[in-house]
């Protein structure tokens, strides 16, 4: 019997032991004995968990083998993205050149505007000297007039003179 009834009554249930009792008696003069014979019913094992289990863990072997030889050496993108990044790099650096090169330009194009200046400048100063110099050459002798000059008097009074706090203080 592979299943256990329960409303059966003359099945016993799985794990219960069964005794059995069996009497012989033997007119041989010796004594009486009895024989006692334990039975127990053990229900046969259900392995499909095993089965299944076993077959899950072989298809995750099977996975993970998979993905570990199905992958190439390096794929296109990043061999694509390298030389992308290099041209970039490349890119950059030229533009920076130009901006130093552009800003070195303006700086010498000031500095020469700073010397054309400095020298129209000193051109202007040689000219302006020389013009003096003709100038003071053309001029002639200063003129100086002397005269006598009285020394001044003082101011006609009445006679003494009153300070109040009203008057003007100059």
């Amino acid at each position: 019997m592979t299943q256990y009834d329960p409303n059966d009554p003359n099945s016993i249930p799985p794990g219960t032991p069964v005794y059995t009792e069996t009497v012989t008696n033997v007119d041989t003069g010796r004594p009486v004995y009895t024989e006692t014979v334990e039975t127990t019913v053990v229900r046969e094992a259900n392995n499909t968990g095993w089965w299944i289990a076993g077959i899950l863990g072989g298809l995750v072997v099977i996975a993970v083998l998979w993905i570990l030889f199905s992958r190439s050496a390096a794929p296109q993108t990043d061999e694509a993205l390298l030389q992308a990044q290099a041209d970039a790099a490349a890119a950059q650096a030229q533009a920076d050149s130009a901006l130093i090169q552009g800003q070195v330009a303006g700086a010498q194009a000031s500095v020469d505007i700073a010397r054309a200046d400095a020298a129209r400048s000193q051109a202007e100063a040689i000219r302006a000297a020389s013009e003096a110099r003709a100038a003071e050459a053309r001029s002639s002798a200063p003129v100086i007039i002397e005269r006598q000059v009285p020394a001044p008097a003082p101011a006609p009074s009445n006679g003494v003179a009153v300070v109040t706090p009203t008057s003007p203080q100059n």
